[in-house]
């Protein structure tokens, strides 16, 4: 079994405004990986922000030439292991993030809440890693 929980599954999010949510992923705490622009004013073909506590996701324009791996937009629903919950749920809170649900002790041992991003998806963190 593979114990590698940091790069094994990246989700990727198509975005109205890819560089906004790449900002907005920033605030909550990631960091900024890979940016490949297109041509079109702040179009991204593909980019990668960084979980400091391992994982990425991958976030691309809604109108690149492209479409493949396009979603919809706002479709998306992303798990985010975390070792400090009150730390991120801070960040969250001074983003003026949408709490989807707040911080909870949950009875399977997480701890952890979930908010909105700018594009509607909802991101979970929780100290929960399976």
């Amino acid at each position: 079994m593979n114990t590698r929980h940091d790069m094994n599954i990246w989700p990727g999010l198509t975005c109205d405004d890819a560089l906004a949510e790449r900002a907005w992923l920033e605030k909550v705490g990631f960091t900024p990986g890979i940016l490949v622009e297109g041509d079109g004013p702040g179009e991204v073909i593909h980019s990668e922000m960084l979980w400091p506590d391992g994982g990425r996701v991958m976030v691309s324009s809604s109108g690149k030439q492209d479409s493949t791996f396009a979603t919809p937009i706002g479709a998306a629903s992303v798990y985010v292991v975390v070792t400090d919950p009150d730390a991120v749920y801070a960040r969250a809170i001074d983003l003026g993030a949408r709490m989807v649900r707040d911080m909870a002790e949950e009875d399977y041992g997480s701890r952890g809440f979930s908010i909105a991003d700018p594009e509607g998806n909802v991101w979970s963190f929780g100290t929960y890693a399976g």
